[in-house]
């Protein structure tokens, strides 16, 4: 199994109803192609580091998924690249230490210091 994790800006002009069915759109795709979605994302509304056709800012969402091939990939970016809805995206492939870091993250063992360091102040408060 080959894994991956797809991250997709979406113009923040949407709807929120069209925001949401865009990213459903891609997973109903990947799951169509045989993938297994690992974990989803939306990390909400995000300032643009510059503008993308007419916009400073934008809604990312990130999947993370496996695949038994990556055959398929290039069908998938076309899409991406045609949806008119999408102002940018990064598909990236993960090798075992990728996906170990990911989801150590999600497991809360790896983040901010600032947070941490701020935790343990609160329990020893």
């Amino acid at each position: 199994m080959k894994n991956y994790e797809v991250t997709f800006i979406v113009n923040p002009v949407l709807s929120g109803d069209e925001m949401k069915s865009t990213a459903v759109t891609y997973q109903d795709l990947l799951k169509d192609q045989g993938c297994s979605i690992t974990h989803f994302n939306e990390m909400g509304l995000q300032a643009l580091a510059y503008p993308i056709k007419k916009c400073t800012s934008g809604v990312y969402y990130c999947i993370e998924f496996e695949s038994p091939n990556g055959e398929f990939m290039g069908k998938f970016e076309l899409a991406l690249k045609r949806d008119e809805r999408i102002l940018r995206f990064l598909t990236v492939r993960l090798d075992k230490f990728g996906v170990k870091y990911n989801q150590d993250k999600r497991d809360g063992k790896i983040g901010d210091m600032k947070e941490k360091k701020k935790a343990k102040a609160d329990k020893t408060a």
